[in-house]
């Protein structure tokens, strides 16, 4: 059973930084893309930040770019968001998604495993 599991989420000021990590388990994939998302109290689920599989490719939200850097590390099945120069607007549960296949899309909707979600909540 693949499991997929976020940590590195908390309470963090405006203008400081948080880094999220995210672990698959369970199965081993030939190829994968990884994807951050996020929702807010009472707005849809969006995406934020997605990686290919060699990591070639990489998409962010236009609210996030040059603020959030997404990685991965293929050896430990884990990617990584790091997240500078936060504003309270980013506050939200962050989730992380798995799409076997070496197809890229941002679409939350072609993600086959989920997360819990890990909260980030940034205060002013």
């Amino acid at each position: 059973q693949v499991q997929v599991v976020e940590s590195g989420g908390g309470l963090v000021q405006a203008g400081g930084s948080l880094r999220l990590s995210c672990a698959a388990s369970g199965r081993t994939f030939s190829s994968y893309v990884m994807g951050w998302f996020r929702q807010a109290p009472g707005k849809e689920r969006e995406p934020v930040a997605a990686i290919s599989w060699n990591a070639y490719i990489r998409r962010y939200a236009e609210s996030v770019k040059g603020r959030f850097t997404i990685s991965r590390d293929n050896a430990k099945n884990t990617v990584y968001l790091q997240m500078n120069s936060l504003k309270p607007e980013d506050t939200a549960i962050y989730y992380c998604a798995l799409r076997e296949g070496s197809f890229f899309s941002v679409d939350s909707q072609r993600y086959d495993y989920w997360g819990q979600g890990t909260q980030v909540t940034v205060s002013l």
